[in-house]
């Protein structure tokens, strides 16, 4: 992993990026850090042209967003536009919304959405991923949802944002996911896994945790990952020191000279 693939997941910093003045602030910010991307999530509602300049500004690529989960299902062709307006070609489905995991129906309904959505976007030379958290890990039957959701869906029509936190959570491993679909994640969330004094888990700064990240990223690259996005949901104070934390972190031990 070479650090011009190192990006920062803008939902670690989402309070900070509500309108087009902050979020220039705040991508100044970012490039002092040293991050050289980040992945659009959280932000307020600012035109996507107003903030693809605002990051080139300060020599920052997007390397993907997170768009609405009901307009990745019923209007793919919008995303499209978004996506070429930010100046990127690579999108996730960031969450569930409004799908019942109790229902069948509900499941078998969002993943031919989106196979169907994966589809258009592919024909326009865009990609669609989906996200993980923990919920996915349900028993399907005899399978677990995560990968029925793969199994149901083309390899070329739904890739894969593997986020380790929500992995870890779920109880599976990190590095095992990436390297079981191998051609398919090709972007990955870092994102530390700890624990509180009270026995909860937590989310925490790159090598403050519990994740063996260099063994994840090993299979995350032999899997074909092109973007190491680094994310924290909460963090214990100002999340531009967390960010900063994580950077110093991954610059030192985890990315190639």
């Amino acid at each position: 992993m070479k650090l011009d693939q190192v990006a920062l997941q803008l939902y670690t910093v989402r309070d900070y990026c509500q309108s087009g003045a902050d979020l220039a602030e705040t991508a100044q910010k970012i490039q002092k850090i040293g991050y050289s991307a980040v992945q659009v999530s959280g932000i307020g509602a600012i035109d996507p042209a107003e903030v693809a300049k605002i990051f080139s500004d300060q020599g920052i690529a997007i390397c993907a967003t997170h768009e609405d989960p009901e307009l990745i299902r019923q209007e793919p062709k919008k995303v499209i536009e978004r996506l070429m307006a930010y100046g990127t070609r690579q999108t996730a489905y960031p969450y569930p919304a409004n799908v019942h995991f109790g229902d069948p129906a509900n499941i078998k309904a969002m993943i031919s959405d989106l196979d169907q959505a994966g589809a258009v976007l592919r024909d326009a030379g865009c990609r669609l991923s989906y996200h993980n958290h923990a919920i996915e890990f349900i028993r399907v039957g005899e399978e677990i949802l995560l990968d029925h959701i793969y199994r149901a869906t083309g390899p070329t029509n739904l890739a894969f944002e593997l986020d380790t936190y929500w992995v870890q959570y779920g109880g599976g491993d990190p590095a095992t996911w990436c390297e079981k679909y191998a051609g398919r994640v090709h972007q990955i969330h870092l994102k530390d896994y700890s624990f509180t004094a009270d026995n909860r888990p937590t989310f925490a700064e790159i090598g403050s945790g519990t994740l063996n990240f260099k063994k994840i990223i090993q299979s995350a690259e032999l899997a074909g990952c092109q973007w190491f996005i680094v994310e924290q949901d909460t963090c214990p104070g100002d999340p531009f020191e967390s960010a900063k934390k994580s950077w110093d972190y991954v610059r030192e031990n985890l990315a190639e000279a």
